[in-house]
């Protein structure tokens, strides 16, 4: 019989996470325990029945535990095992590869989300060991009314980032979602963003995202 798969620990790896929408649920789940409800918000362009299979698969491969709570209506659950989490690794050099080869504008089969942008930024920020720093990130309506926002923590060369408010914010940087696709973005154009406090840290923030490579130029 012809064998198909090759035995090795990179093939094996790329057998669980081939699926690009593995590594992107995993991102969501890294920020806590998530709903059906609350995944499907962040991949609209993605049918429940195939939400649904993907986190059968993440199950059955002991990515992703599903808790059922007694109640009415039944509440289910999903949330990242150790193994799981683990996984999350291999997202900071694709993400460095990406900024560095494959970034370019949104295309036309691609919806903007600048949070999820957010949620990498601890992949992508490099801060100076003398940085210690909390800044918040925020995406704005048209009015100024504060949509959701991010704190990214700096301390000891690391970047990790937090969905909640800082508890001491260092700095404050504020934008709309067009604002912040085109400072994120390979045009990195920040001016459409209101920085307030610790500039410098801001900026330190802001510098990861900024393309390198062949598409910078």
């Amino acid at each position: 019989m012809r064998r198909r798969r090759q035995w090795s620990p990179d093939a094996r790896a790329l057998g669980v996470v081939g699926d690009r929408w593995i590594l992107l649920i995993a991102r969501e789940l890294a920020f806590g325990a998530l709903r059906l409800s609350e995944l499907q918000r962040a991949f609209p362009g993605m049918s429940t029945g195939a939400l649904e299979q993907r986190l059968n698969r993440m199950t059955s491969e002991g990515l992703v535990v599903r808790h059922r709570y007694a109640e009415v209506p039944p509440r289910v659950e999903f949330e990242l095992t150790e193994a799981g989490r683990d996984m999350l690794a291999i997202l900071a050099p694709m993400v460095q590869w990406a900024l560095r080869w494959a970034w370019s504008a949104p295309q036309e089969d691609e919806w903007v989300d600048v949070t999820a942008m957010f949620r990498l930024a601890g992949c992508v920020v490099a801060p100076p060991l003398d940085a210690t720093a909390e800044v918040e990130l925020i995406v704005e309506d048209e009015q100024g009314v504060a949509l959701d926002l991010y704190t990214l923590r700096m301390a000891n060369g690391a970047a990790t980032v937090v969905h909640r408010p800082a508890e001491h914010a260092d700095a404050v940087v504020k934008g709309t979602s067009s604002a912040w696709a085109q400072a994120l973005g390979p045009a990195h154009s920040v001016g459409g963003l209101r920085i307030g406090g610790n500039r410098r840290a801001a900026e330190i923030v802001l510098a990861g995202f900024r393309p390198t490579g062949e598409r910078a130029r």
